[in-house]
């Protein structure tokens, strides 16, 4: 036998242990629904066409489709009428100690207020109407305002409101005190209550988390690509790196089949390490939205009982319905 012989069969052997180690075809998971993530509850969709990290979304709405404005309870409520198992929620420190529940960085462009969200204490902020801004044909008409006022709740509601309910919290700065304040927050509530938050955010915000709540489920832009690196990397032989373990993964749908064993040998290694796995819509190089296109969900593997995050619940829900998985 030539060497070359030898080589040639030694790479298919290779190639052969790598195609069965992580083939779905021998995974013993059994099909399922996927875990729902609700992007801010049920909010108002917007055009993204030439959108920027400083577009005013209310002024690009779509023409309504619900009458829910996000990041409200009563978003919240919808969302997880139509069967969401956890809400994704934006926070940001007041001046008298709390934490309001809002995404954007200043008042301008949602509400009646002006100025940057974190400079005002609660009380003022919940005299706002949140629904001030929203139009969905340049200016002519104003279809929520005078229906949002009162409604910008805090952390505290959201969590006492639901009790039992999941949810991930978004520190919308790159603050690490904003960080050690939002700990601080947390470590105040019970463990078991706890253990159903996720927090993420900037690396610097999320580091200080992670220092005083080691145990804590946080995420950042930068864990997130230390992860998908190191696996695609060595995940070809079954190994989930340190970065990949207990924490929670965001990928895009176009990009999922690079994971060694996507669907299901990867769903059940990122299991085994405590992690979860939500998918979003299409990565182009931009921004990457939830998982929003039925035609993209149709498209899902048959079974699929990992993670979507997605912006539009009321869209994803009865398409998944269809499916038999929900």
């Amino acid at each position: 036998m030539t060497k070359r012989t030898v080589v040639l069969a030694a790479m298919a052997a290779l190639a052969a242990a790598i195609y069965v180690n992580n083939t779905s075809l021998i995974s013993g998971r059994a099909p399922g629904r996927p875990m729902l993530l609700a992007h801010r509850g049920l909010a108002q969709d917007f055009s993204r066409e030439g959108l920027t990290g400083d577009s005013c979304t209310a002024a690009r709405m779509l023409p309504p489709r619900h009458a829910y404005l996000e990041n409200t309870i009563a978003s919240m409520e919808a969302a997880f009428s139509l069967s969401a198992d956890a809400i994704e929620l934006d926070v940001h420190p007041t001046t008298d100690g709390q934490f309001a529940v809002f995404h954007d960085w200043t008042l301008d462009c949602r509400t009646n207020g002006k100025g940057v969200t974190r400079e005002h204490d609660l009380a003022y902020l919940k005299t706002l109407d949140i629904g001030y801004g929203y139009t969905a044909d340049d200016g002519a008409t104003f279809p929520f305002r005078g229906k949002g006022v009162g409604l910008m709740p805090s952390l505290d509601e959201v969590l006492a409101h639901f009790p039992g309910r999941r949810f991930h919290i978004n520190i919308k700065s790159s603050d690490p005190a904003e960080g050690e304040a939002l700990a601080g927050f947390l470590d105040g509530l019970e463990p078991r209550e706890r253990a159903r938050l996720t927090v993420y955010g900037g690396d610097a915000p999320i580091a200080a988390v992670e220092q005083k709540l080691p145990d804590m489920r946080s995420f950042s832009s930068g864990s997130l690509k230390k992860c998908a690196l190191a696996y695609i990397a060595a995940g070809w032989s079954g190994y989930v790196p340190e970065a990949c373990r207990k924490t929670t993964l965001l990928v895009p749908v176009n990009i999922a089949p690079w994971f060694w064993g996507w669907p299901n040998r990867f769903l059940d290694r990122m299991d085994a390490a405590g992690t979860q796995v939500f998918l979003l819509g299409p990565y182009h190089g931009g921004f990457s939205e939830g998982l929003n296109d039925p035609t993209e969900i149709e498209q899902l593997p048959a079974g699929y009982s990992g993670g979507i995050s997605t912006d539009a619940l009321d869209v994803v829900a009865p398409v998944l319905q269809r499916r038999g998985v929900n």
